[in-house]
């Protein structure tokens, strides 16, 4: 069962680059009765192992702009640390279950909101783009940081972020730089380095399950080797819909 969900949540992620955390915490927290702060660090772990094969393949068909993935890090991975640091102090059972889940519902309608408008979010950063280019290229490097801050500060809390809502950031912070292939590329290889350092802080918690972990990725790791190379063949709107209603009857499951 568990190799199960990581063979199709890691076709999920070479596809699309999300799946990461937005699918896999709910499903260990929902379907397999796994405790939410050991749900978050075991997905981390799993997330950024997954994903460096996709970006493996991406990586290697020149689909990843290392510079955007500099900015979003520059910013990503001090939060990642300060949150991080933050959950440590705190150390309650408060803390490591109820603002878990709490957070995870919410973070997860927020995502299910920022993939519906993602064409629309696209189309606002074309025109500023092209309206005002100077301008826009001025404030794309401090804004790109300030992205990476908030994916930091959610990815180490939840283990979402990374993929979904990075790629919803980068559509309307690079509308022409990134293509849709590119795009996935260069979010798969950002949210590489931001789980491996939010995961390990997870590890120094307790919060990893490796005997979970080393299941998940049996599936999973032939699972984002198909979906990296057929992921370009799915239609992008029915996928990003269908993942949109699922994160959102998910999110609202869990704060029900």
């Amino acid at each position: 069962m568990n190799s199960l969900a990581g063979l199709m949540v890691g076709m999920l992620v070479g596809a699309t680059g999300v799946g990461g955390g937005a699918v896999m915490t709910p499903l260990l927290v929902l379907l397999l009765g796994v405790a939410p702060h050991t749900a978050v660090g075991t997905d981390l772990l799993y997330a950024s192992l997954t994903k460096m094969f996709g970006v493996a393949v991406h990586g290697s068909q020149g689909r990843v702009d290392w510079q955007v993935v500099r900015r979003l890090s520059l910013g990503s991975l001090p939060a990642a640390l300060g949150t991080l640091m933050w959950l440590h102090w705190a150390g309650s059972s408060g803390v490591r279950q109820g603002t878990i889940i709490v957070a995870l519902g919410s973070v997860l309608i927020l995502t299910a909101c920022a993939m519906a408008a993602k064409p629309f979010l696209n189309q606002i950063g074309k025109r500023m783009r092209i309206g005002d280019p100077t301008h826009f290229k001025r404030f794309q490097p401090a804004l790109t940081i300030l992205a990476g801050m908030v994916l930091g500060f959610l990815v180490a809390l939840t283990s979402i972020g990374a993929g979904a809502l990075g790629a919803v950031m980068l559509v309307f912070l690079y509308p022409l730089r990134l293509t849709p292939a590119k795009l996935v590329g260069t979010d798969l290889a950002h949210a590489i380095p931001l789980a491996l350092v939010a995961g390990a802080g997870h590890i120094l918690m307790g919060n990893v399950d490796f005997r979970l972990l080393g299941s998940l990725l049996l599936g999973s790791i032939p699972g984002v080797w198909i979906g990296a190379h057929f992921g370009g063949r799915l239609p992008d709107a029915v996928l990003r819909m269908g993942i949109a209603v699922v994160l959102g009857v998910v999110g609202l499951k869990l704060l029900v």
